[in-house]
């Protein structure tokens, strides 16, 4: 693939997600979390974060059929995956809008956030992970789950009070379009793939395609995430980018595009709380279940997973806890208030973390 059809597949591929996810994906997860009565950050770290991580999911389920697979070879990228989301996701999400954050929801993500990495650093410490170890991280997740939905249901009246999640997304909408309605061009050029696109029923006005428009959402974004993948990587290699560098952006961002995707636009709609619980529930999910159910399924037919490189994983582990901390405290410091400068200052850690590792220094 060519530098420059490596860009237009990449262009296209952002304009795709970004259409699906605003139009489709958010609406109908709106739609269900309103059928489940959840709150906007329950829905974030839930449904949101099991949809935005689905193409990881599925990538490591396959690859277990793969010959000589090794499922433990995937917790280097689960890693670099987690840091990309907790400080670009996280800082592009509060770039576009600030957000004055509901401090208990952030709390209750980055505590079951902090539990699941400490889980993490007990079972790779030993280079070797077994059957019981893979089941404890699925159990986990589990647990997660039912403390968001018992959250759900005794929920602060802070949250009780937010606002209809659907009619922030047509708030938004309607800002959106009226802001961008003078840019004629990019409509002209993007109309083929409106049209198509815009062949699918709008589950607000169809709710019974609501489910349907879900999955379809899921399929279309983890296929454009491959592809986009693909392209970042055939650009990067032509034009001579490092490969520390690749694996540091393309490999781990790659797959974390949905979670930016999905975060921005919501943030962009006003739900500071449900882009963060997205961002954080996103790397809960990864590790108990996109790591965690690989690692189950291979343990049980194998046997434990050995050849776990555990110093470099350990050290890189712990880094990822001292990045969560370091966000948690700068947003407690901000009195949860999560601008511009708090956004600036987590993308700078990300592109200062890329140039240590690149030169040696981590």
């Amino acid at each position: 693939m060519s530098a420059w059809l490596a860009l237009v597949v990449i262009a296209i591929s952002f304009y795709i997600m970004a259409k699906i996810v605003d139009d489709y994906f958010i609406k109908s997860l709106d739609i269900i979390s309103k059928w489940m009565k959840l709150t906007p950050s329950v829905a974030g770290a839930t449904l949101m974060a099991m949809g935005t991580s689905a193409p990881e999911l599925s990538t490591a389920l396959i690859a277990l059929f793969k010959e000589n697979s090794n499922p433990g070879i995937g917790l280097g990228t689960v890693v670099g995956s987690a840091i990309f989301q907790i400080l670009v996701v996280i800082g592009f999400a509060a770039l576009v809008k600030t957000s004055y954050l509901n401090w208990k929801p952030v709390i209750r993500d980055g505590f079951f956030y902090a539990i699941t990495i400490v889980l993490l650093i007990l079972f790779v410490r030993d280079g070797t992970v077994t059957f019981f170890e893979s089941a404890m991280l699925l159990i986990g997740y589990f647990v997660y789950l039912v403390v968001l939905f018992a959250w759900t249901r005794y929920m602060s009246e802070e949250e009780k009070n937010e606002p209809d999640p659907i009619e922030l997304v047509e708030e938004g909408m309607e800002k959106d379009r009226k802001k961008h309605k003078g840019k004629k061009l990019l409509s002209y050029l993007t109309y083929p793939i409106d049209i198509i696109i815009n062949l699918l029923p709008d589950p607000e006005k169809k709710e019974k395609w609501t489910i349907p428009i879900f999955v379809i959402s899921l399929g279309v974004i983890g296929y454009f995430s491959y592809w986009l993948v693909v392209a970042a990587e055939a650009l990067a290699g032509a034009v001579g980018i490092p490969s520390v560098i690749i694996a540091l952006t393309i490999l781990a961002g790659g797959s974390s595009i949905p979670e930016l995707i999905g975060s921005v636009v919501v943030s962009r709609q006003g739900r500071g709380d449900m882009a963060i619980s997205n961002a954080i529930g996103s790397n809960v999910f990864d590790i108990l279940v996109s790591l965690g159910l690989p690692l189950f399924i291979y343990s049980a037919i194998h046997g434990p997973i050995g050849n776990i490189d555990e110093s470099n994983i350990s050290s890189s582990i712990f880094l990822l806890f001292a990045t969560l901390v370091a966000v948690l405290a700068l947003l407690a410091s901000q009195k949860f208030k999560a601008g511009r400068n708090f956004g600036i200052v987590l993308i700078a850690s990300y592109i200062i973390y890329v140039v240590a590792a690149y030169t040696g220094w981590i």
